[in-house]
């Protein structure tokens, strides 16, 4: 599926830009091996709805150009005091060239280990991959009902990578393993009976005492 976002050209800069997001647009830049930095202006609302759809790992193609460009959402630039969106950095890919991406790792499923009172942790949440921009997945998902006993784990190369895809972590990394709980109880505190003694001794002894 193509997934598809109507950029132009901006002219806009230094505090006319303020007036762009105001009127519902985002800046933007486009830039890549091969291509010039281009200042653009899209739509807020049709990013926004790209960004779900597509992620930051997999195709997206900017139309309204000179010619359809294929790229990647490189950066996302967000406001630190009001939120939202502010820039968008675009990635051109370079064809029959392979990527290098961060791709997100999509848990599905029950694992039923957790019923044995084990609990889940996670300890990967992305991976590296390289492939063709044709061939990157918006996601890996990762199967959790494989996950039987309390000594279960999902390593990298337990992963089902789509065709043309492969990664660069290592196979033996851990993406998620299951851990049993142990509860922890106190031990109770041993008395010295000894030193109450001598405690007691010593206050009978004082100096006066006897007076």
């Amino acid at each position: 599926m193509t997934i598809t976002l109507n950029a132009s050209l901006r002219t806009e800069i230094g505090k006319k830009v303020a007036k762009l997001r105001t009127d519902g647009n985002l800046p933007a830049v486009m830039y890549g091996p091969k291509e010039a930095a281009t200042p653009l202006t899209i739509s807020k609302l049709a990013f926004d709805k790209v960004l779900k759809e597509a992620g930051e790992s997999s195709v997206v193609t900017l139309t309204g150009l000179d010619k359809p460009k294929d790229v990647l959402i490189h950066e996302v630039e967000f406001d630190p005091r009001r939120g939202g969106i502010v820039h968008v950095d675009f990635y051109a890919i370079e064809k029959g060239k392979k990527l290098t991406v961060d791709v997100p790792l999509h848990f599905e499923g029950e694992a039923p280990a957790s019923k044995l009172g084990g609990t889940l942790t996670k300890v990967l949440h992305e991976i590296e991959i390289v492939a063709e921009a044709s061939d990157l997945p918006k996601e890996i998902v990762v199967d959790l009902s494989t996950l039987v006993d309390l000594t279960s784990r999902i390593c990298v190369s337990d992963l089902a990578l789509p065709k043309g895809v492969t990664t660069t972590n290592d196979a033996d990394d851990v993406v998620v393993l299951v851990q049993e709980v142990v509860e922890e109880v106190e031990a109770p505190i041993a008395v010295d009976m000894n030193s109450i003694e001598v405690e007691k001794k010593g206050k009978t002894e004082e100096p006066g005492a006897g007076a």
